[in-house]
């Protein structure tokens, strides 16, 4: 008899690795190219761009993983009727697993733009094929495969720090702690001597990382591209948050060329929610980073190219036709002729002396499973009393032996949800404490030791390793400094004359979307509708550039 668990487990096993039909198939061929490939060819490498999807007309294609240690595992062999792709290939990233001929191979090669045509051409076929993409990624994820290899403490905040990296970009990752596997211990034992230099990253192949920083890290895993010299985007959004997804999502459904900026990974603050339970049509809830890789991933079927990550240093307005320039940091520069300012705002960071030494290293602007995992059995705290630092309470109470939430005022009731208020309520491990106020943190360079806070009864201290801040937010608006976007007195980006309803800034073709805009309500519903509103002034603007030029 089978079971309820194995028939689901089925179910999602066809839906990842379906076998087309041949009218499926001849449907899906109008969109490529035939290739071949002999015995043991490749036809994709780890760490290297993809070509594409390839659907398969003859022979088997084994797909494996290699991870940097020489080990090398089978995920699965693909037959005639099948594809071979995960999401990467909608935009041409770097492989994540080996792909190779088992026998004489023949396929068409679908390349990103025509995989793309065939997911809005083909509507229920392409459903079909995205599904699977998306559920191979998340297979990947899940079971660590294709992804880097982190060699250090499990504990070890600065392993944290590169794990969150990746997972909040959708990317998978394995970690092994030399305390525990033998391999590890002795490729810590030839390349990181010092505890500074942990922890080793290494990559498919071969190469090894000590303790690297995000870019470096992304740029050996191949996440970053470089702009294409002379081209000019129709759009260029900066900030891939729930409003800047929102803006490329609908701005390339509806043919516009789009580019996609940030810092550092997709869904902005909204993607370290835990879970967001009063976003409407989502009645059980959904956690941000699940949104926002839902968006992420449409928004590359439409064709939107995005660069994470990507800090755009100074944006440098341009005159009627001529382009707007986003100069990058470290070199670069895209070029659009609409800029949608999406950058967000960051967590206010307090007045604490050693504040960023400890970031990453005990101290967290963002509570993901990552973080979650190193305080696993601790007792932590979390200062902020708006709905993301309750979200955060909730989800930590489920890791940590003790959540504090520690709030300056006399309750939460001003700036948190009932519902989430009721939750915390009857959560037992998580304490609120009001009027009360952190005031120093305490440590080595190893990181955050001990806390000590400011209440009703005067001041106490605590061996406290970890600590959550969500205190208010400050717009991300310094890089526009040198195009003179008007700001309002805290910095946020000002739009409409005298309120007028436009999501327009003080330069003409710079628009403002989200929590960066001066009078936006702040939550993720909203974002997103600005994001969706803008797209039709973008196109009124584009129209009236068109009707200045000469005949």
């Amino acid at each position: 008899m089978v079971t309820l668990p194995d028939t689901i487990a089925a179910r999602r096993q066809a839906q990842m690795f379906p076998t087309l039909t041949e009218e499926e198939m001849s449907r899906a061929e109008r969109f490529g190219a035939r290739v071949a490939f002999a015995d043991g060819e490749r036809l994709f490498t780890a760490g290297e761009p993809g070509a594409g999807l390839y659907l398969l007309t003859s022979g088997r294609v084994r797909i494996t993983r290699r991870d940097g240690l020489g080990h090398v595992a089978l995920i699965v062999e693909h037959g005639p009727g099948a594809f071979v792709a995960e999401v990467g290939q909608l935009s041409g990233r770097a492989a994540l697993v080996d792909g190779h001929a088992v026998g004489p191979v023949e396929a068409v090669l679908l390349a990103p733009e025509r995989l793309r045509a065939l997911m809005v051409a083909e509507a229920a076929l392409g459903e079909r094929i995205m599904r699977s993409l998306i559920l191979r990624r998340s297979s990947l994820i899940e079971t660590g495969d294709g992804g880097p290899l982190f060699i250090g403490r499990k504990d070890s905040s600065d392993t944290a720090r590169l794990a969150s990296f990746v997972s909040r970009n959708g990317y998978p990752y394995r970690m092994l702690d030399p305390a525990d596997d033998e391999d590890a211990a002795q490729l810590v034992a030839r390349y990181a001597p010092q505890p500074a230099e942990l922890p080793l990253v290494v990559t498919a192949d071969g190469s090894v990382l000590r303790n690297p920083s995000e870019g470096d890290l992304a740029r050996a895993l191949g996440m970053i591209g470089s702009p294409e010299a002379g081209r000019v985007f129709d759009v260029a959004v900066v900030g891939a948050g729930p409003a800047g997804l929102a803006t490329a999502v609908y701005a390339a459904s509806e043919g516009l060329s789009v580019v996609v900026l940030d810092a550092r990974a997709f869904g902005g603050q909204a993607g370290a929610s835990a879970r967001i339970e009063n976003y409407f049509g989502f009645p059980t809830g959904i956690t941000g980073q699940a949104l926002a890789a839902r968006a992420f991933v449409q928004a590359q079927k439409f064709g939107a190219e995005i660069a994470i990550p990507a800090r755009v240093e100074r944006l440098v307005c341009g005159a009627g036709e001529a382009p707007h320039r986003l100069e990058l940091e470290g070199g670069g520069a895209y070029l659009a002729r609409t800029v949608v300012i999406a950058s967000g705002a960051r967590y206010r960071r307090p007045r604490l002396e050693n504040l960023a030494h400890y970031e990453s290293r005990g101290v967290w602007y963002w509570a993901s499973p990552v973080e979650a995992r190193v305080c696993a059995g601790a007792e932590v705290v979390l200062v902020g009393g708006g709905n993301s630092a309750g979200q955060a309470a909730v989800f930590l109470s489920g890791h940590a032996a003790r959540v504090r939430v520690m709030v300056r005022g006399p309750s939460l009731e001003a700036s948190m949800s009932r519902y989430l208020i009721d939750r915390i309520e009857a959560t037992p491990n998580i304490a609120v404490m009001t009027r009360t106020e952190l005031v120093a943190l305490v440590g080595s360079d190893a990181g955050l030791e001990r806390v000590r806070w400011r209440g009703p009864e005067g001041e106490a201290e605590a061996a406290i390793r970890h600590v959550f801040l969500f205190v208010g937010a400050e717009p991300a608006s310094e890089w526009l400094a040198g195009c003179a976007v008007a700001l309002d007195d805290k910095g946020f980006v000002v739009t409409g004359p005298d309120g007028a309803p436009t999501l327009a800034t003080s330069r003409p073709g710079i628009f403002a979307v989200g929590d960066v805009r001066s009078g936006s309500v702040k939550r993720v519903g909203g974002a997103i509708g600005e994001g969706a509103a803008v797209v039709a002034q973008i196109h009124a603007h584009l129209a009236a550039l068109a009707d200045e030029r000469p005949a």
